[in-house]
Formats: C-alpha cells, sequence, structure tokens
C-alpha cells in the first residue's frame, strides 16, 4: 500500500482491489488489479468499487500495478499543483477517511 498524507492525516491510497465486500468489510480476497482512494477527492475507502460513484471510479481504476503507481503519482501532483494555485486545502474529507 502506498499512501500520501497532507498535513491533516487525510490521504491518498494505492490498495489492492477487494475481491467481493459483504456489510462493508473484504470476503473472498483480492483481485490483482489495483485502485487508488483519494480522500482529498471525497472518496470513502469502505465502499466497494461498485458502490463508488462514477467521478470515483474514474480516478479508482483498476489498474495493473505499473500503471496505478504512476496514476497514484499523477493524482498527487495534481492535487498539489491545485493547493498550490488557489492558495488553499482541499475540501474537507469524508469521516471515514481520517
Amino acid at each position: 500500500m502506498t499512501v500520501g498524507q497532507h498535513e491533516r492525516g487525510w490521504g491518498t491510497v494505492l490498495r489492492r482491489q477487494r475481491a467481493d465486500i459483504v456489510d462493508k468489510r473484504p470476503e473472498g480476497g483480492y483481485t490483482d488489479a489495483f485502485e487508488i482512494i483519494c480522500c482529498d477527492c471525497g472518496d470513502d475507502p469502505g465502499m466497494d468499487y461498485r458502490e463508488a460513484s462514477p467521478r470515483h471510479r474514474l480516478v479508482r481504476g483498476p489498474y495493473p500495478i505499473v500503471v496505478g503507481l504512476a496514476a497514484y503519482e499523477i493524482h498527487i501532483e495534481w492535487h498539489e499543483r491545485a493547493a498550490q494555485e488557489t492558495g488553499s486545502r482541499p475540501p474537507r474529507p469524508a469521516p471515514s477517511c481520517r
């Protein structure tokens, strides 16, 4: 797992995609695909890919590991540039990301 953490503890994670979610808990192991969960974008790490909004699925992927690492880095850089340009922090994330 790769975690990009901002000064308030919010983060962005590249994680292996779960095979199945039952009652918000992983069951049945993991796939070979990876996904980006970005709390700064309002994504919820407790949500399964199928439950995520179409906007969050665009960020999530899925990705093979090498492509996922590159997409993760690009996403972190995008947040950093946006914060520098606006002089502000990203919006407050969902409670599950704190």
